[in-house]
């Protein structure tokens, strides 16, 4: 047993040897910052033609107003708590571009993920009607 823990230390001294080696190595190869000559290597900013130089109080004008493209609202709804509200009873099923409408077989047990008011806002969004 005595033999097992002197080849330990003996592996952990080797190891910590290795390890200084590395870290003078890796500090020596790092380069220094770059040489600093105090000249500019770009070109100075210079005036555009045309442009007037302002001075003194800023004046803003009128506002534009802004023109929002329309957007159609959802034809959909997020389930609330696992369920459709009654304004949109008809389940969506986005994995397998189904809709189950209330009385179908498996309207009960379907977990919707969209819920739709009329059976055309679910066609209109890729979804095909349940065939039971």
């Amino acid at each position: 047993m005595p033999d097992l823990v002197k080849r330990l230390v003996r592996i952990c001294k080797v190891g910590a040897i290795v390890a200084v080696g590395v870290g003078v190595v890796r500090a020596a190869r790092r380069s220094g910052s770059p040489a600093v000559t105090g000249q500019a290597t770009w070109q100075p900013l210079v005036d555009e033609p045309g442009a007037t130089k302002r001075t003194g109080m800023v004046q803003f004008t009128e506002p534009a107003t802004l023109t929002v493209a329309s957007t159609p609202a959802p034809t959909w709804v997020e389930p609330v708590d696992g369920a459709c509200p009654l304004s949109h009873p008809i389940k969506g099923n986005a994995g397998s571009g189904i809709f189950h409408v209330p009385g179908g077989m498996s309207y009960e047990r379907t977990v919707p993920e969209r819920c739709y008011a009329t059976e055309a806002d679910a066609e209109a969004d890729g979804f095909r009607r349940a065939k039971r």
